[in-house]
C-alpha cells in the first residue's frame, strides 16, 4: 500500500529514534509521535434497551446501520467524505460478520468506503475508535466512523458439535446409501447429551468463569462490601435519570420509532430495593446480584473521528482531541476485571500527568464491585508497590466520575459501551469547561483500556 508524505515522515521519525520493536509498539498501543490531531467531532447511540424488549425483531446490522444514519443525519456530513468504517461487535452474527461493512453498505456510503470489524469483548468500540485515530494520525484517512452494536435478542444458538458434523457429511452418505443410509449415519453413534442446543456463553473461555463470579472474587480481595454496591448502584439510576431529565441526553441519543427512552434506567431505585436481591453468581454469599451487576442490552453508537485540519476545512467544532489511548492485559485467574487500573496508571505515567488533572472520569461499570476494586486498587500503596512500580495513582474524585449515570443503569450493549463513554466524556468537557477527560474499561480475558481526551477549544 501508498503510505502517503506525511505516514512515510511519522515511520521515519519514529524509527530513527527507536527500535523496531519500539516503533511497532507506539503504533499499536497509542498514539504516533509527530502524528496529525485527531478530534472527537461528534456521537450519537440509540437508546439502549434491555434485552428482549424494543429491538427483539431488529438484526444486530440493523441496530448499527440506524447509529451511523442518525450520526450522518445529525452532523449533515456528506457520505462521500467518509475514508473509512470501523465497527466492534462481540456475538456475531455468521451472516453479516463484518457487520460494519454490511451497516456501511446499508446506511448508503458509497461502495468504495472500506470498513471491518472488531472484537475486543467490552472494550471493541475502544479498539474501532483508537483504530480510526490511528489511520488518521498517519495520513490514511482524514474521516472516521467508528462505534459498535450488540444484541442479545437475537444471537446465534447452535447444535452440538457432534450433530453438525453429522448434518455436514449428511450429503456423503446421502449419495452412497439414499434416505435409509442417511438415517443410519445421523444416528450411529448418538448420545441423549447431544440432543441439545448451544448459546453463547458469557463466560471466560480459558477460566470457566462467568465474569460476575470474578468480579464478586475480586470485589473480596479489595475488600468492598454488599452495602458499598448496592450504595454505588442507586448512585447510578439516580444519576442516570437525572441526566435524561435534565435533556443532556437529548442529542446524543438518536430516537428509535420516536422514542429515546432507555428503559434499564431505574431511577426510583433504592437502597432498600436493590439490598432485597439475593446473590446471583457466588451463593449464598456472594456481595453481587442482578441490580448491582450490568444487564443484557441492546443497542449501537457510533462516533465521528477527523483529523483536526479536515474538521476546519469543513466547518466542524470539535468536542475533543483524542489525546492517548491504553490497552493493556492482566492475569484473568485473579485480576480479570482490573485492567482499567493498569491502563489508567500507562496513561498518567506517559504522559506526565496526575490524577488531579483530570477533570472528567468516565469508567465503565461492568458490575458495581469490578468499578470499586478498581477504584481501591488505584488508591492502595500496597497495590502500587507489587504492581504498578511504586507509583500510586491515587483516589478518583466521586463527584467528577459518571456524573450521568453508567453501565449499571444506561446499559451494557458490549460491543457498543466504549463509544457511548467517549461520547459523554467528550460532551462532558464542553459542558463542565474541565480540560482533561480519563475514560477506562474493563473486557473479558483480562484485557483493559483507558484513553485521554482534551478539550477542544479551537
Amino acid at each position: 500500500m501508498f503510505l502517503a508524505p506525511s505516514r512515510q515522515a511519522v515511520l521515519r521519525a519514529v524509527v530513527s529514534k527507536s527500535s523496531p520493536a519500539t516503533a511497532f509498539r507506539q503504533f499499536t498501543t497509542g498514539p504516533v509521535p509527530g502524528g496529525r490531531n485527531v478530534v472527537v467531532v461528534s456521537g450519537v447511540r440509540l437508546p439502549f434497551a434491555q434485552a428482549s424488549t424494543i429491538y427483539q425483531d431488529e438484526m444486530a446490522v440493523d441496530l448499527q446501520r440506524l447509529a451511523i444514519t442518525g450520526l450522518i443525519n445529525q452532523t449533515a456530513l456528506p457520505k462521500d467524505a467518509v475514508d473509512y468504517v470501523i465497527c466492534g461487535n462481540v456475538i456475531q452474527e455468521v451472516r453479516t460478520s463484518n457487520i460494519a461493512r454490511e451497516a456501511a453498505v446499508n446506511a448508503g456510503l458509497p461502495y468504495h468506503i472500506g470498513a471491518h470489524t472488531v472484537a475486543q469483548a467490552c472494550i471493541s468500540a475502544n479498539a474501532a475508535i483508537a483504530s480510526g485515530a490511528a489511520a488518521i494520525q498517519t495520513g490514511h484517512a482524514d474521516v472516521v466512523i467508528a462505534g459498535g452494536v450488540e444484541t442479545f435478542s437475537d444471537v446465534p444458538i447452535r447444535l452440538p458439535r457432534t450433530i453438525r458434523q453429522k448434518l455436514i457429511t449428511l450429503p456423503k452418505a446421502m449419495k452412497k446409501g439414499g434416505p435409509l443410509g442417511a438415517v443410519r449415519h445421523m444416528l450411529k453413534g448418538l448420545k441423549l447429551k447431544d440432543i441439545s442446543l448451544e448459546t453463547p456463553a458469557i463466560a471466560n473461555y480459558t477460566t470457566g468463569e462467568v465474569m460476575g463470579v470474578s468480579s464478586d472474587k475480586l470485589s473480596a480481595k479489595f475488600g468492598v462490601s454488599r452495602q458499598e454496591q448496592d450504595e454505588f448502584t442507586v448512585r447510578s439510576h439516580t444519576l442516570a435519570q437525572k441526566a435524561h431529565d435534565e435533556g443532556f441526553y437529548k442529542d446524543e441519543i438518536i430516537p428509535y420509532k420516536g422514542s429515546t427512552t432507555e428503559n434499564g434506567i431505574k431511577g426510583d431505585s433504592t437502597i432498600e430495593s436493590v439490598s432485597k436481591l439475593k446473590p446471583a453468581f457466588v451463593k449464598p454469599y456472594g456481595t453481587h446480584t442482578a441490580a448491582n451487576s450490568s444487564y443484557l442490552t441492546d443497542g449501537a453508537a457510533a462516533t465521528l473521528l477527523m483529523s483536526e485540519e479536515k474538521a476546519k476545512e469543513m466547518g466542524y467544532k470539535p468536542w475533543a482531541y483524542l489525546r492517548d489511548w491504553s490497552f493493556q492485559a492482566c492475569d484473568p485467574w485473579e485480576e480479570l476485571l482490573l485492567g482499567p487500573t493498569y491502563c489508567t496508571s500507562d496513561i498518567l505515567v506517559r504522559n506526565n500527568m496526575q490524577l488531579s488533572d483530570i477533570g472528567v472520569f468516565e469508567i465503565h461499570e461492568a458490575f458495581a464491585g469490578q468499578i470499586l476494586s478498581n477504584l481501591v486498587a488505584m488508591d492502595s500503596d500496597k497495590f502500587a508497590d507489587e504492581k504498578l512500580g511504586g507509583k500510586k495513582i491515587g483516589a478518583v474524585p466521586i463527584e467528577k466520575m459518571n456524573i450521568k449515570g453508567g453501565s449499571l443503569s444506561i446499559g451494557h450493549p458490549f460491543g457498543a459501551t466504549g463509544s457511548r463513554l467517549v461520547s459523554t466524556a467528550s460532551r462532558r468537557l464542553q459542558q463542565e469547561g474541565e480540560r482533561f477527560a480519563l475514560l477506562a474499561a474493563c473486557a473479558d480475558g483480562g484485557l483493559g483500556h483507558a484513553c485521554l481526551l482534551e478539550r477542544y477549544d479551537g
